[in-house]
């Protein structure tokens, strides 16, 4: 169940619901310790510890009916429909099943499985037989709504309904008539009422498989579409979006790293030690040996530009290597507009949106001033660049308008000579780099690398080449 409430919790992030590590882990306490047989505790565990905000509530009990549904769900509900319908106690319906299962024995071996997993009321082979028919037709390769009566058709036949409405009539034969027997009647109609259900069963669980199918591709597609808008034009609702992206993405690269650095960690095969080390074995190469050379990680600073033509990119900029900070040795963050702040301090004391929030509304800098590019720059190779070394990438974020003041291009060079790398991300369309009040051209001389970064998938990009190999 933990898997599920983790995969529960990705596509809650999915569909813009914040939901931390640390809240899942929570959720997964939380399920432990309530248990999944009452529905109702079980989902206000999930919702009591997952959501914090409420306008996520809908978005939560949409998802939790689609996600938890599932097909044991359906196939207790179908049961329960029946008894209802039958009208009879809990107790009733299962002194009931037994007189089931003793006509049943009478009848010999004739039966199928399905049949006998069906008149018994035993959910869980059913559920099994029903999910083996679904892995045999491939149900989760069914990618359109309009595809849903196709693929109902194809589980029935799977699953052999023909046969067992062929076993349900021999049986309802073989049945006193309803006239002379009370206990007869309602036999018949329980026959009847659970080839209805299992009917139901059939088609709510491809429509199920559908809805949770049409859930992850639609926020695969807003996504995609948010990935490739400007930041300057985003939403608010986008930027809410864009902030769950951009701590996935980040994810995403931790993992990639953590791989890189476990090949790492066991070096490249040396052939040459190899082949010299085995020559007492005729050349066959029972040890093996590896170049265990191992990389330091990289240090980082960057300057953010927090102006409001370019505040979001330096918003997601700033996480994005936040959540990336484990991967290098130290980080340090600085933001500018006319004057330059270092907001490293308060990553360390604060959470990341608190922070965050904090570092662009003005409380470290006057971020309301007229940018000026050339002073910022200026202020940190006065004060801050002894804490750039060869070891150090020192990432630029900005649009360099610079309002017509000295450009004090200098600087980069002091910064480059210093540095491992200097990098600067350009938030504006490369087409208007260099014209009015832009300094670009004269700046890019000093950098290593100059890239446009105007959205998340430029962005994205840009990080995945900054990652230590």
């Amino acid at each position: 169940m933990d898997d599920k409430l983790i995969e529960f919790a990705n596509l809650m992030r999915d569909n813009g619901v914040r939901v931390s590590t640390a809240e899942t882990l929570d959720a997964v306490a939380a399920a432990a310790l309530i248990g999944f047989r009452d529905r109702d505790s079980f989902r206000a565990a999930l919702r009591s510890t997952m959501v914090k905000r409420s306008r996520d509530l809908p978005a939560f009990e949409q998802l939790f009916e689609i996600y938890f549904s599932g097909l044991g769900e359906i196939i207790k509900q179908a049961g329960e429909a029946v008894r209802n319908e039958m009208a009879m106690t809990e107790r009733e319906f299962q002194e009931f099943i037994e007189q089931v299962e003793k006509f049943l024995k009478e009848q010999g071996n004739e039966l199928s499985d399905l049949a006998r997993r069906l008149l018994e009321n035993n959910s869980g082979e059913l559920q099994r037989m029903i999910a083996a028919a679904a892995r045999e037709i491939q149900l989760n390769r069914m990618e359109r709504s309009l595809e849903q009566n196709h693929f109902a058709q194809a589980l029935a036949r799977a699953l052999g309904l023909d046969r067992l409405q062929g076993e349900m009539r021999s049986l309802h034969d073989r049945l006193p008539p309803q006239e002379d027997d009370l206990a007869s009647a309602r036999m018949k109609e329980y026959f009847e009422r659970r080839m209805k259900a299992l009917d139901d069963i059939i088609r709510r669980y491809v429509r199920m498989q559908g809805e949770q199918r049409e859930v992850r591709a639609r926020a695969s597609s807003q996504l995609d579409q948010v990935g490739d808008k400007s930041f300057f034009f985003l939403s608010q609702e986008e930027l809410d979006r864009m902030n769950q992206a951009v701590t996935q993405l980040a994810q995403r690269l931790k993992s990639i790293v953590a791989v890189r650095r476990r090949h790492a960690r066991r070096g490249r095969f040396d052939i040459k030690r190899t082949l010299r080390h085995n020559l007492q074995n005729g050349g066959v190469p029972f040890d093996l040996h590896f170049d265990r050379r191992r990389k330091d990680k990289p240090q980082v600073v960057m300057l953010c530009d927090v102006s409001d033509s370019v505040r979001n990119a330096s918003r997601f900029m700033l996480q994005f290597v936040y959540s990336l900070q484990e991967l290098y040795s130290r980080v340090r963050s600085f933001v500018f507009v006319a004057e330059i702040g270092e907001v490293t301090p308060l990553f360390r004391d604060r959470d990341l949106k608190e922070a965050l929030d904090a570092a662009l509304s003005g409380d470290i800098i006057n971020v309301y001033s007229h940018s000026n590019f050339g002073s910022a720059f200026r202020a940190f190779a006065h004060e801050h660049l002894g804490a750039i070394n060869r070891r150090t990438t020192v990432i630029i974020l900005g649009d360099a308008r610079n309002n017509y003041n000295l450009p004090h291009d200098w600087c980069l060079r002091e910064i480059r000579q210093r540095a491992q790398r200097l990098i600067w991300l350009n938030p504006e369309s490369r087409g208007t780099w260099g014209f009015g009040d832009s300094e670009m051209e004269r700046y890019a001389v000093h950098c290593d690398t100059v890239e446009e970064c105007r959205n998340l998938n430029q962005l994205y990009r840009v990080i995945d080449r900054l990652v230590p190999r």
